[in-house]
């Protein structure tokens, strides 16, 4: 599983700063492990972006407050239908596994039942990947990684407000 980027944070630094670059780095994780996740001969690359995918709504949902509200929104929920897309396709992935393993530890007559089970768990990954391939075309056509960096981009600090010059005492 890939692992994800160790992120420092200053305790001087904004809540809201701290945040921004926690999303871009996370945001940048997730698409980093797209390419071949459609690959079902290799079932740690969706694996490794599916965990990317929850990690990042992890720090999405914990840094709300600190994004424009729309913008968040949208880009919460098409993170969230990615997430649940991967989903679709790495379960399969796992049952397959451990179906293979299984097949390899019983005997020949169960190996035929062990198959038709396995037969129709590739059925299921299979009609995941479409499911994954689509929503990572929509991931994609929306520049869903463009908004994120776009969401992440940390809100200028205000100014501190000029203070009054205090009254010279009176003499």
């Amino acid at each position: 599983m890939a692992k994800a980027a160790e992120i420092a944070v200053d305790p001087f630094e904004s809540f809201a700063a701290a945040g921004a670059r926690i999303v871009a780095v996370r945001g940048h994780e997730l698409f980093e492990h797209a390419e071949g996740v459609l690959d079902t001969s290799d079932i740690e690359r969706v694996h490794a972006m599916r965990v990317a995918s929850r990690r990042l709504r992890a720090v999405l949902e914990i840094f709300a407050v600190c994004f424009e509200q729309d913008a968040f929104r949208d880009v919460l929920t098409d993170v969230k239908k990615l997430a649940d897309a991967l989903g679709e396709r790495r379960d399969p992935d796992v049952h397959i596994d451990a179906m293979d393993a299984f097949a390899a530890a019983v005997g020949a007559q169960q190996r035929r039942g062990v198959q038709t089970l396995t037969n129709r768990l590739r059925e299921r990954q299979a009609a995941g990947n479409e499911i994954l391939a689509s929503a990572l075309q929509a991931a994609e056509h929306s520049d869903l990684a463009g908004r994120l960096q776009a969401l992440a981009q940390p809100a200028p600090e205000p100014e501190p407000a000029a203070s009054e010059p205090e009254p010279e005492p009176e003499a």
